[in-house]
């Protein structure tokens, strides 16, 4: 997926893109949040900005539920 970096990315972007992860490599949405907080954020919750951040927070807490 392309990420632009403009602007900050919704919450709908992070549930696909995690959704993506555990499709693909079978796994369950704690370790697909850890691999996508690895490869976009490189493990820095700032590096994409703080209401990027969030976005990625909420749609984890709605993958869980």
């Amino acid at each position: 997926m392309t990420i632009n970096h403009a602007g900050t990315l919704g919450k709908e972007y992070f549930i696909s893109y995690i959704k993506l992860i555990m499709s693909a490599c079978g796994c369950s949405v704690d370790k697909a949040k850890e691999q996508t907080f690895k490869r976009l954020f490189n493990f820095q919750e700032d590096s994409m900005g703080k209401a990027t951040y969030q976005q990625f927070l909420k749609a984890y807490k709605e993958l869980k539920e």
